[in-house]
């Protein structure tokens, strides 16, 4: 059985830095592509990085770039997302998203909120 279940989100203030947490099971983190989603109130649902099950590559949102870094260890099962420089427009559900093989899976989320 497929489970992705996240950790790590809360209150913090703007210029701050959170570190995500997603725990896979049920699948190898070999054979997905797998990363971060998020959606904020009113908004879109958007990809904010992740890693391709072709070749490892990571893949960024213009939005985060050189402020978030996705890591995983293989072996733990683990994703992690480590958050920095984090801004008010950040605020978001933020939700890990696997892809393994044909099916895809979602976390239930964890709130992010990024204020003063």
């Amino acid at each position: 059985q497929v489970q992705l279940v996240e950790s790590g989100g809360g209150l913090v203030q703007p210029g701050g830095s959170l570190r995500l947490s997603c725990a896979a099971s049920g699948f190898s983190l070999d054979n997905s592509h797998i990363g971060w989603f998020r959606q904020a109130p009113g908004k879109e649902r958007e990809a904010v990085s992740c890693f391709s099950r072709s070749d490892g590559s990571t893949y960024y949102a213009d939005s985060v770039k050189g402020r978030f870094t996705i890591s995983r260890d293989n072996a733990k099962k683990m994703v992690y997302l480590q958050m920095n420089s984090l801004e008010p427009d950040d605020t978001a559900v933020y939700s890990c998203h696997a892809q393994v093989f044909s099916e895809v899976y979602w976390g239930q989320g964890t709130q992010v909120t990024v204020s003063s």
